[in-house]
């Protein structure tokens, strides 16, 4: 079973939060390159972290999106009271906002399995898990992360959870977006994940009513340490 540190930063600017995972992440990474040149005997163990936030309203847009999958100029975003930033993870633009989740695991992978696809579909798994707990089934759609609803039928398919990763030396940062009491209407201003011809949507919205978040949180977090067989020590 793995130690990982957990830490709850609440309403967060993302800037700050990016920095805050940047720290983790580049001094986890470092550790291991000094640890490279170190007998068994001498190297320091790394640690891992399990960050969740929630943001003010965001759009994200990863290295190999495309720009102009963000639908409104500087003035639009100014209106709806927006930020935007270019930023170092995987996967194309994606929106934060409040009613999300927003979960930052980095993860040391050599104590857990050094593969990316696989730790990827075991995130998925937490949030699949998390949603039938509430009645809500959900799977993945072939050929995209994320987690989607109605995945079987091109119709319906929808997706409820983003996700977007950075690994350097098997560390990984940056990680989900689960829309809860998601305000889906911010969606309206980007082509999500690249993706121009499937709706997103949240638990608020498949369940009509709205949900406990810090409830919420907490079964996730258990399904997060189910999965990957964690231990969770508060930071």
């Amino acid at each position: 079973m793995v130690e990982v540190k957990y830490k709850d930063l609440g309403l967060i600017d993302y800037q700050k939060a990016w920095d805050y995972q940047e720290e983790l992440f580049s001094k986890t990474v470092q550790l291991k390159i000094e640890n490279r040149n170190l007998g068994e005997e001498a190297q320091v163990k790394t640690e891992s972290y399990f960050l969740y936030c929630e943001h003010p309203h965001v759009y994200t847009l990863g290295k190999s999106g495309d720009p102009a999958n963000l639908l409104v100029d500087e003035a639009g975003l100014k209106a709806i009271n927006a930020t935007y930033y270019k930023i170092n993870r995987g996967g194309d633009i994606t929106y934060h906002g409040l009613g999300q989740i927003v979960g930052y695991p980095i993860f040391d992978l050599d104590y857990f399995f050094t593969d990316i696809h696989k730790y990827l579909r075991y995130l998925e798994e937490a949030i699949i898990l998390t949603l039938k707990d509430y009645g809500i089934e959900a799977g993945r759609y072939p050929g995209y992360t994320g987690v989607w609803l109605d995945p079987d039928d091109d119709a319906k398919a929808r997706k409820i959870c983003a996700m977007g990763i950075r690994c350097s030396r098997w560390v990984t940062m940056h990680g989900f977006a689960f829309n809860v009491n998601t305000d889906l209407n911010y969606f309206k201003n980007i082509v999500p994940c690249g993706i121009d011809d499937k709706a997103v949507t949240s638990m608020q919205m498949e369940l009509g009513r709205e949900l406990d978040m810090e409830e919420i949180k907490q079964v996730l977090r258990d399904k997060v340490a189910e999965v990957f067989n964690i231990k969770f020590v508060n930071s």
